[in-house]
């Protein structure tokens, strides 16, 4: 277990990758906690889509992200293609990336969610962890909470301009 540097992150295509080489797709809400040590266990459902390779992260709404490594690096990639003559994609990169970390699960499941992304997303040992498609957040559970509770009241409201093309 521990943290790695960037350049460390594995080539392998497939690493974090699901059926047929499509990424993971992540759902549910899961309630583990976080150790005296600052260790979680990762939901047993996700531990295969998220793969061995795994990038921590600062999230919107300050929450923490868990990304497949691939994917890291595929949303790394999209902004730095931008981000020379944006300046918001240039500040969002580096805030997004001087906050990420390495992380491979040990044997028993568990990934260190470092100090610098507990303090982040305020996260004691009452955690939440939800299935987002291709990557999973960490939340404060009193934060996700109210999160939920605010946002369920214009769930139905907001379908239709979310959803246009997908017929729901």
């Amino acid at each position: 277990m521990g943290s790695q540097p960037m350049a460390m992150m594995p080539a392998d295509p497939s690493q974090g990758m699901g059926q047929m080489g499509l990424p993971p797709l992540l759902l549910g809400t899961y309630t583990p906690k976080i150790d005296a040590k600052g260790r979680m266990a990762l939901p047993a459902r996700m531990r295969s889509q998220l793969g061995t390779g795994l990038v921590m992260a600062r999230g919107q709404e300050r929450c923490v992200y868990l990304l497949p490594a691939m994917e890291f690096r595929r949303i790394a990639m999209q902004i730095q293609r931008t981000s020379m003559g944006n300046k918001a994609a240039r500040d969002y990169l580096r805030v997004f990336l001087s906050g990420a970390v390495d992380q491979d699960p040990d044997k028993q499941g568990r990934v260190l969610v470092p100090q610098m992304l507990r303090d982040y997303a305020n996260l004691g040992s009452d955690i939440v962890v939800i299935g987002v498609g291709t990557r999973a957040e960490i939340w404060n559970r009193e934060a996700w909470e109210s999160y939920l509770s605010d946002k369920e009241q214009g769930y139905a409201d907001i379908a239709d301009d979310v959803l246009p093309e997908v017929g729901l």
